[in-house]
Protein backbone atom coordinates (compact mmCIF):
# COMPACT_ATOMS: atom_id res chain seq x y z
CA UNK A 1 0.00 0.00 0.00
CA UNK A 2 1.39 3.54 -0.97
CA UNK A 3 1.45 6.58 1.42
CA UNK A 4 -1.47 9.02 0.98
CA UNK A 5 1.05 11.45 -0.17
CA UNK A 6 2.63 9.47 -2.63
CA UNK A 7 -0.51 7.46 -3.66
CA UNK A 8 -1.18 7.33 -7.29
CA UNK A 9 -4.83 9.24 -7.67
CA UNK A 10 -6.67 9.26 -10.95
CA UNK A 11 -10.30 10.47 -11.50
CA UNK A 12 -13.05 10.53 -14.04
CA UNK A 13 -16.00 12.55 -14.32
CA UNK A 14 -19.54 12.23 -16.06
CA UNK A 15 -21.29 15.90 -16.04
CA UNK A 16 -24.53 16.52 -16.86
CA UNK A 17 -25.72 12.43 -17.48
CA UNK A 18 -29.37 11.62 -17.90
CA UNK A 19 -29.95 9.91 -14.53
CA UNK A 20 -31.82 10.98 -11.62
CA UNK A 21 -29.31 11.14 -8.49
CA UNK A 22 -31.16 9.04 -6.43
CA UNK A 23 -30.92 5.87 -9.50
CA UNK A 24 -27.50 6.65 -10.21
CA UNK A 25 -26.61 6.56 -6.46
CA UNK A 26 -28.21 2.83 -5.94
CA UNK A 27 -25.31 1.86 -8.38
CA UNK A 28 -22.48 3.88 -7.56
CA UNK A 29 -22.88 2.25 -3.78
CA UNK A 30 -22.48 -1.16 -4.50
CA UNK A 31 -18.71 -0.28 -6.21
CA UNK A 32 -17.65 2.50 -3.68
CA UNK A 33 -14.77 0.63 -1.72
CA UNK A 34 -14.66 -2.36 -4.03
CA UNK A 35 -11.12 -3.07 -6.46
CA UNK A 36 -11.64 -1.50 -9.38
CA UNK A 37 -11.61 -4.88 -11.79
CA UNK A 38 -14.08 -6.31 -9.45
CA UNK A 39 -16.30 -3.00 -9.51
CA UNK A 40 -16.25 -3.34 -13.51
CA UNK A 41 -17.25 -5.97 -13.50
CA UNK A 42 -20.27 -5.52 -11.26
CA UNK A 43 -21.24 -2.73 -13.29
CA UNK A 44 -21.18 -4.68 -16.78
CA UNK A 45 -23.67 -7.29 -15.41
CA UNK A 46 -25.41 -4.71 -13.30
CA UNK A 47 -29.60 -4.19 -14.26
CA UNK A 48 -29.87 -0.80 -14.10
CA UNK A 49 -29.44 0.91 -17.10
CA UNK A 50 -27.11 3.54 -15.40
CA UNK A 51 -24.53 1.00 -14.86
CA UNK A 52 -23.48 0.93 -19.04
CA UNK A 53 -22.21 4.83 -18.91
CA UNK A 54 -20.89 3.80 -14.92
CA UNK A 55 -18.78 1.15 -16.77
CA UNK A 56 -17.57 3.36 -19.05
CA UNK A 57 -16.43 6.07 -16.32
CA UNK A 58 -14.98 3.45 -14.39
CA UNK A 59 -12.76 1.85 -17.01
CA UNK A 60 -11.90 6.21 -18.18
CA UNK A 61 -10.60 6.46 -14.39
CA UNK A 62 -8.43 3.27 -14.90
CA UNK A 63 -6.80 4.32 -18.45
CA UNK A 64 -6.25 7.86 -16.75
CA UNK A 65 -4.35 6.07 -14.00
CA UNK A 66 -2.50 3.75 -16.57
CA UNK A 67 -1.59 7.02 -18.21
CA UNK A 68 0.31 8.54 -14.75
CA UNK A 69 1.81 5.62 -14.03
CA UNK A 70 2.47 3.31 -17.01
CA UNK A 71 4.49 0.53 -14.82
CA UNK A 72 0.63 -0.35 -13.66
CA UNK A 73 -0.29 -3.64 -14.77
CA UNK A 74 -3.99 -3.53 -14.94
CA UNK A 75 -7.02 -2.89 -12.03
CA UNK A 76 -6.91 -5.05 -9.91
CA UNK A 77 -4.02 -3.18 -8.61
CA UNK A 78 -6.78 -0.05 -7.98
CA UNK A 79 -9.20 0.59 -5.89
CA UNK A 80 -12.51 2.73 -6.25
CA UNK A 81 -11.65 5.44 -3.32
CA UNK A 82 -14.72 7.68 -3.89
CA UNK A 83 -17.20 7.44 -5.93
CA UNK A 84 -19.76 10.20 -5.65
CA UNK A 85 -22.96 11.53 -7.33
CA UNK A 86 -23.84 15.32 -7.32
CA UNK A 87 -27.33 16.90 -8.35
CA UNK A 88 -27.04 18.77 -12.03
CA UNK A 89 -29.72 20.74 -13.80
CA UNK A 90 -33.35 19.94 -13.59
CA UNK A 91 -35.20 20.32 -17.19
CA UNK A 92 -38.46 21.54 -16.67
CA UNK A 93 -40.97 20.86 -19.27
CA UNK A 94 -44.48 20.49 -18.82
CA UNK A 95 -47.50 17.76 -19.40
CA UNK A 96 -50.71 19.59 -20.52
CA UNK A 97 -53.64 18.08 -17.98
CA UNK A 98 -57.62 18.99 -17.93
CA UNK A 99 -58.95 22.20 -17.70
CA UNK A 100 -56.22 24.21 -18.88
CA UNK A 101 -53.78 23.25 -16.22
CA UNK A 102 -49.98 22.49 -16.62
CA UNK A 103 -48.39 19.88 -14.65
CA UNK A 104 -44.39 20.17 -14.24
CA UNK A 105 -42.10 17.15 -15.39
CA UNK A 106 -39.04 17.69 -14.25
CA UNK A 107 -36.09 16.07 -15.55
CA UNK A 108 -33.16 15.40 -13.29
CA UNK A 109 -29.43 15.15 -14.52
CA UNK A 110 -26.14 14.07 -12.79
CA UNK A 111 -22.89 14.41 -11.99
CA UNK A 112 -20.85 11.37 -11.28
CA UNK A 113 -17.11 11.56 -9.99
CA UNK A 114 -15.10 8.20 -9.85
CA UNK A 115 -11.52 8.47 -7.72
CA UNK A 116 -9.35 5.34 -8.12
CA UNK A 117 -6.36 5.11 -6.04
CA UNK A 118 -3.40 2.62 -5.57
CA UNK A 119 -3.95 3.25 -1.62
CA UNK A 120 -7.40 1.62 -0.55
CA UNK A 121 -7.26 3.91 2.43
CA UNK A 122 -7.10 6.86 0.98
CA UNK A 123 -9.59 9.92 0.92
CA UNK A 124 -9.39 13.14 -0.16
CA UNK A 125 -10.70 16.14 1.70
CA UNK A 126 -13.77 16.33 -0.44
CA UNK A 127 -14.53 19.88 -1.82
CA UNK A 128 -12.80 22.78 -1.14
CA UNK A 129 -15.56 25.58 0.03
CA UNK A 130 -15.23 28.95 -1.49
CA UNK A 131 -13.48 31.31 1.34
CA UNK A 132 -14.66 29.20 4.17
CA UNK A 133 -12.60 27.40 6.59
CA UNK A 134 -14.30 24.32 8.62
CA UNK A 135 -13.28 24.02 11.98
CA UNK A 136 -14.05 20.74 13.55
CA UNK A 137 -15.00 20.49 17.56
CA UNK A 138 -12.13 19.48 19.65
CA UNK A 139 -11.42 16.17 20.65
CA UNK A 140 -12.00 15.93 24.10
CA UNK A 141 -9.87 12.41 25.27
CA UNK A 142 -11.22 11.36 28.97
CA UNK A 143 -8.75 10.86 31.12
CA UNK A 144 -8.97 7.55 33.49
CA UNK A 145 -8.98 8.20 37.16
CA UNK A 146 -6.07 6.37 38.96
CA UNK A 147 -6.87 2.68 40.74
CA UNK A 148 -7.31 3.44 44.99
CA UNK A 149 -7.66 1.37 47.48
CA UNK A 150 -11.59 2.68 48.38
CA UNK A 151 -14.42 2.79 46.29
CA UNK A 152 -15.45 5.90 47.84
CA UNK A 153 -13.25 8.48 46.03
CA UNK A 154 -13.93 6.97 42.66
CA UNK A 155 -17.83 7.56 42.97
CA UNK A 156 -17.75 10.90 44.34
CA UNK A 157 -16.00 11.98 41.09
CA UNK A 158 -18.37 10.24 39.00
CA UNK A 159 -21.61 12.29 40.33
CA UNK A 160 -19.60 15.72 40.57
CA UNK A 161 -19.04 14.84 36.51
CA UNK A 162 -22.83 14.80 36.23
CA UNK A 163 -23.72 18.43 37.44
CA UNK A 164 -27.89 19.39 37.81
CA UNK A 165 -28.89 22.38 36.27
CA UNK A 166 -30.46 24.76 38.34
CA UNK A 167 -34.20 25.25 38.02
CA UNK A 168 -35.59 28.28 36.61
CA UNK A 169 -37.19 31.29 38.33
CA UNK A 170 -40.62 32.20 37.79
CA UNK A 171 -41.79 35.95 37.20
CA UNK A 172 -44.00 37.02 40.62
CA UNK A 173 -47.28 36.54 39.26
CA UNK A 174 -49.61 40.18 38.68
CA UNK A 175 -51.86 41.10 41.48
CA UNK A 176 -55.09 42.14 40.58
CA UNK A 177 -56.06 45.98 41.59
CA UNK A 178 -59.82 46.67 43.00
CA UNK A 179 -61.44 49.49 41.55
CA UNK A 180 -61.82 51.73 44.14
CA UNK A 181 -65.42 53.08 44.68
CA UNK A 182 -67.38 50.32 43.77
CA UNK A 183 -69.31 48.02 45.66
CA UNK A 184 -69.57 44.35 46.63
Amino acid sequence: MANTETALVARAILRETRTTPQKARRVVNIVRGERADTALTTLKFANQEVAGELYTLLASAVANAKAKNPSLRDASELWVAEALVDEGFTLKRFRPRAQGRGFTIRKRTSTITFVVSDDRNYRSNGPAKRGKVVKHAPVVKEVAAPATDSAAPVASTAKKAAAKKAPAKKAPAKKAVAKEGTAE
